[in-house]
């Protein structure tokens, strides 16, 4: 009898590896979608304006609108949807209409020519029941949450493998430490197995730990999964220290930055120090006691490393080139891999200061040259919200400046 549970086993794995093709989904250049607009709590997730516009960017929109990403040349979005909707509190009516939901909005970029990866996109919040933290911290949540991903994933099986795929988590929190032990590893496993088990002819993004960061990918091993159609990402935004002037939400020094063009001399070594020395003032000024010093330490730390062109291009580059040779390590091809995230920040909300196109466009053109000429395929983010690359967040314009820097065409 054991020999025959052990037969058993393997031909049920052979059975569901076995028809399991390479790349069914392939893309070049993408745009990520808005997860919330509004951010409605919890108590109304079960609003009818909350559940007939899911996910919220379709509040507001026309097929005129989605037409512009694909003519702008966009060939494929990446739709985060927000996994805490489907599981706080959540009733069996509730979670049926946002898989109903879900499907129709990818239908809606279908019909626009888009290509869709569907992002279950966590939220890193220590105020949620359920974001990226408590999700990836405690083991019974993680249960739950992979039906879930394997619930969603046995809805997107109907799709067409060659224009859906689906990324079960985003940037999972963990694996920091570059001398701990990796955890993140096996969890990604049970991850893959959930979804693979639900969808086992759809494409499957993954990504290591450390907020998808290249080298939380470089603690993965791919053969440990056996699976061509598995298409890995990373994230950057480096220089960080450049991209997200004025966000508060950091709970660093970035929330004091602001006025930084990239290359960071642009405009000469004078005027870049005359800004440091404006900003070293802010801090000073505003900054509570107990953290002033150590804001001012953190400014110059990050200001050190990116005062040229030089010096920035070296620090953007740094993840691509890692993700690269973890690639060649283990015999990936650069198709199968893809920078999910990227962007410059265009204005934090309730801020004065708005960057300046041209100064985003520059960065945005750098990070894509050194996607492309790696062959790694590549989503901005985003469409709207503090990163957007729109004109505003009510007509959805596209920047014209941005798209040239993308290396794309206004529509």
């Amino acid at each position: 009898m054991p020999a025959i549970r052990v037969f058993l086993c393997f031909a049920c794995f052979l059975l569901l590896t076995a028809n399991v093709p390479a790349a069914t989904f392939t893309m070049k250049r993408g745009l990520n979608l808005d997860i919330w607009t509004t951010w409605p709590g919890p108590e109304h997730w079960d609003d009818e304006a909350v559940l007939a516009n899911f996910p919220e960017w379709r509040k507001g929109m026309t097929t005129g609108t989605l037409a512009d990403i694909r003519k702008a040349g966009f060939d494929f979005v990446r739709m985060p949807v927000d996994p805490a909707i489907f599981l706080e509190d959540a009733s069996e009516a509730r979670i049926s209409r946002l898989i109903a939901e879900t499907l129709a909005a990818i239908d809606l970029l279908h019909k626009a020519g888009l290509k869709v990866i569907v992002d279950f996109h966590l939220i890193p919040s220590d105020s949620r029941k359920i974001g990226t933290k408590q999700v990836i911290a405690d083991r019974a949540l993680f249960d739950r949450y992979l039906l879930m991903v394997e619930r969603v994933g046995k809805a997107l099986a109907a799709t067409d493998p060659a224009t859906t795929a689906f990324e079960a988590l985003n940037e999972p929190v963990i694996d920091c430490d570059p001398g701990a032990v990796p955890r993140w590893p096996p969890m990604l496993k049970r991850l893959y197995t959930s979804a693979r088990r639900a969808a086992p002819a759809h494409t499957l993004v993954l990504s290591g730990g450390c907020w998808s960061s290249a080298w939380g990918l470089d603690k993965i091993n791919p053969s440990d999964f056996g699976d061509d159609n598995i298409i890995w990402t990373f994230h950057t935004y480096e220089p960080y220290f450049l991209t997200h002037q004025g966000a508060d939400w950091t709970g660093d020094v970035m929330g004091y930055v602001e006025g930084l063009p990239y290359p960071p001399d642009l405009l000469g070594e004078k005027a870049l120090a005359e800004r440091l020395a404006a900003i070293r003032k802010t801090i000073a000024q505003n900054t509570p006691e107990d953290r002033k010093s150590a804001f001012l330490a953190g400014l110059d730390s990050m200001a050190g490393g990116v005062k040229n062109a030089v010096q920035a291009r070296e620090k953007l580059e740094e993840p691509f080139q890692k993700a690269g040779s973890w690639g060649k390590a283990h015999g990936i091809p650069p198709e199968r891999i893809y920078l999910g995230e990227f962007g410059m920040i265009r204005q934090e909300y309730r801020k004065q200061f708005r960057m300046p196109s041209a100064w985003r466009a520059a960065y945005l053109k750098d990070m894509t040259q050194a996607a492309e000429k790696r062959g790694f395929a590549w989503s901005v983010w985003s469409w709207g919200g503090a990163f957007g690359i729109t004109l505003d967040d009510d007509k959805r314009q596209l920047d014209p400046v941005i798209l040239k820097g993308l290396g794309l065409t206004p529509p």
